[in-house]
């Protein structure tokens, strides 16, 4: 599949792994993309999300809300609320493990793992947006994967980097008429 990807995709995916390394993470999880995602300039993932005014302090406000969620053990917000109706306070269970254990106890980065070396496995959230971006290519009737449509593929699949994206104006809708202009069908 990898063949298929444009030089601006495999950045993408080049940066995911980076990102999970960088935070000690045992294996490259979709929010690694989304954040390798912000990384990028001069493509044309960069170039919608600077359409949708995704720059500057925004693109701080994404990678905040990604260090969020990865604190409440990937969590997203929708689930939070749900664990909420249910009785459970997500955020008095993060107080007490980080009390005990320490701040960022349940993001499942492990940074004291330095031993650990060797390549980064994909986690299944990062290979579902990898699969979904070439499905999103086909659909366009496009032959190679650009960054664009892993762009894409983070805001189709359900979870928190299509959530987190729509909180900051990202959807699947907004991509499609920023790249590809209105009265387009839905890609994927």
């Amino acid at each position: 599949m990898f063949e298929r990807f444009t030089k601006d995709a495999r950045e993408v995916v080049q940066g995911a792994v980076e990102h999970a390394e960088g935070s000690g993470a045992s294996s490259v999880d979709a929010e690694h993309i989304l954040l390798a995602m912000l990384d990028r300039e001069v493509s044309r993932g960069s170039f919608a999300l600077t359409s949708l005014g995704v720059t500057g302090e925004r693109k701080e406000s994404v990678r905040e809300a990604v260090a969020e969620a990865r604190r409440r053990a990937g969590l997203s917000q929708a689930e939070s609320d749900a664990l909420a109706g249910l009785g459970i306070d997500v955020s008095e269970i993060v107080a007490r493990v980080e009390e005990v254990h320490g701040v960022g106890a349940m993001s499942g980065d492990g940074k004291d793992k330095g031993w650990w070396s060797g390549r980064r496995t994909f986690g299944r959230g990062a290979k579902q947006i990898l699969e979904k971006s070439l499905r999103v290519a086909l659909a366009r009737g496009d032959r190679h994967i650009g960054d664009e449509h892993i762009l894409l593929a983070l805001t189709v699949r359900p979870g928190l980097p299509a959530e987190i994206l729509a909180d900051h104006g990202v959807t699947q809708e907004s991509l499609i008429r920023v790249l590809y202009g209105s009265g387009e069908a839905k890609a994927g």
